[in-house]
């Protein structure tokens, strides 16, 4: 993690010093977009354990950890050390009712739909199958990209 900080306090010192202008804004990645970007890679291994070969799989890094996509939809993902779930947003309020979770919101903004499952709570087996399937399902009923 030291090189992570040390890049993230090189970007931050250029940041301060291009008048406001970020390299994030550049029409390429630059290496300062994936500074301190980290996410439990154990959680990630067993998440595609469960997921095995699903049909129209992808993986793809988004939100600082990684996301899991079926026929081009968000299912779940693993962001920082908690689980990331993608569900019918007309659940949502009743799975925000299990211990342990709470909305996805990097704005300030909730999204809907999107519930964050802390650690804890996916750290059994069965627990974390139980979740997934709920991601699958949503992901599954949504059209194809």
């Amino acid at each position: 993690m030291a090189v992570a900080m040390d890049i993230r306090a090189f970007c931050m010192s250029a940041w301060q010093s291009s008048a406001g202008l970020r390299p994030a804004s550049l029409p390429f990645p630059s290496l300062c977009d994936y500074a301190g970007v980290a996410y439990d890679e154990g959680l990630a291994i067993r998440l595609l354990g469960i997921l095995g070969e699903e049909d129209g799989l992808a993986q793809k890094k988004m939100f600082g950890g990684l996301a899991v996509l079926l026929g081009g939809h968000m299912a779940v993902g693993v962001y920082g050390d908690d689980l990331l779930v993608r569900t019918d947003p007309g659940q949502q309020d009743m799975l925000l009712a299990e211990p342990g979770t709470r909305p996805f919101d990097m704005t300030g903004r909730p999204m809907k739909g999107w519930i964050v499952v802390d650690a804890s709570m996916c750290a059994e087996d069965g627990d974390l199958r139980r979740w997934v399937s709920r991601g699958v399902a949503h992901a599954r009923s949504l059209p194809p990209k």
